[in-house]
């Protein structure tokens, strides 16, 4: 059974730091990424996912959503494969 795992734009966003919020390196990050290129690499993936109105805790004025993406592995493991897709690396 896989586990939910909350995906927000500002893990994959390389112009920030990581104390506001940016979870992967700089250089498999994006410049500002949007939710949609977020939605697609997850899709190419093949990988079952929602996307919610909910913000980011430390980022709630920022309004920038949030996507429910159904993984069996870690949290990271995710994280450095959707930042990869991002940044068009296999």
């Amino acid at each position: 059974m896989s586990a939910e795992r909350i995906l927000y734009p500002c893990y994959f966003d390389a112009t920030l730091q990581r104390r506001e919020g940016r979870r992967v390196a700089k250089n498999l990050g994006a410049k500002s990424p949007e939710l949609a290129a977020i939605e697609a690499v997850l899709r190419r993936m093949k990988v079952p996912h929602r996307v919610e109105e909910h913000h980011h805790p430390a980022r709630w004025a920022e309004r920038e959503g949030r996507i429910v993406a159904e993984w069996e592995g870690s949290k990271e493991d995710l994280i450095r494969k959707v930042a990869r897709g991002l940044s068009g690396r296999k």
